[in-house]
């Protein structure tokens, strides 16, 4: 027998094992059936597979030769390592990919650095509420940022992760509107304090209460520390410049305009 004779012979055998394995579920209780779906729907899949698959005549006759074949190779895929890995990696490349789209919206939100009723009067509520919850998520980051990087001795934050959900702009405002706020607590720094005291901030102290971190003073200064220097790290990263081949590309071609008239050039 050829190996499209034996193929076909193998998906026939196969589909009427599924067809078989399917009467037998609809004899059970719903709840066993659940118990039996992820088989059910990996058989089906591999039922599909065949469909397209071509072996070669030896190997569709070496799993013809299996009672069941269709439960063979579902077993045997079941006992293969790999399968969860995929599957966990989709699921922390969605995770991450939805929380960068999430960072971008926030990141492209505008800082709003008028009062309400500045907006209230220009007809700009809606850019001065959407900055407000802004602030306000950069506010509850930094508080879980310090919360989960403070070990009881030291803290580790992830300021990096902060910045580049909310970028510097924002969370210079919410650490600079907090220790506006603070002025009389000692507990920071004065090289903080005066770095938040230039910070210009239109809207009355009352008013900014929502976006206020209240993390303890020691931590928050420590965590107004290492914002500052990761963000002055930012400043002095140098401007990249473009590649040689970049450069090379964007030069004239010698001789490219000694024939041709601006007008008769092709547009490209």
């Amino acid at each position: 027998m050829d190996a499209e004779k034996l193929n076909q012979a193998l998906y026939d055998k196969m589909a009427a094992e599924q067809e078989r394995f399917k009467h037998n579920l609809l004899g059970m209780s719903p709840e066993e059936v659940l118990d039996h779906a992820y088989e059910y729907a990996m058989r089906q899949d591999i039922l599909m597979e065949m469909e397209e698959l071509d072996l070669s005549a030896p190997e569709a006759a070496a799993l013809l030769e299996s009672p069941f074949p269709l439960a063979d190779v579902y077993s045997d895929f079941r006992e293969r390592e790999g399968h969860m890995d995929l599957v966990r990696e989709c699921i922390e490349t969605l995770a991450y990919s939805l929380l960068e789209t999430q960072r971008e919206k926030t990141r492209a939100i505008p800082l709003y650095q008028q009062s309400g009723e500045y907006a209230r009067e220009h007809g700009e509520l809606d850019a001065f509420r959407a900055s407000r919850k802004a602030n306000e998520a950069c506010k509850e980051a930094i508080e879980a940022t310090i919360r989960d990087g403070f070990d009881g001795m030291y803290l580790n934050a992830d300021v990096k992760g902060v910045l580049a959900e909310f970028g510097s702009e924002r969370v210079s405002y919410v650490l600079a509107a907090t220790l506006q706020s603070k002025t009389w607590d000692q507990r920071f720094s004065r090289h903080n304090q005066a770095w938040a005291a230039a910070v210009p901030i239109v809207e009355a102290e009352d008013r900014r209460y929502s976006y206020l971190v209240n993390s303890h003073p020691a931590l928050l200064d420590g965590f107004v520390n290492m914002a500052r220097k990761e963000m002055d790290a930012m400043r002095e990263q140098p401007e990249q410049k473009p590649s040689i081949k970049a450069q090379l590309a964007a030069k004239p071609v010698p001789g490219d305009q000694l024939t041709t008239k601006p007008k008769d050039r092709e547009v490209r």
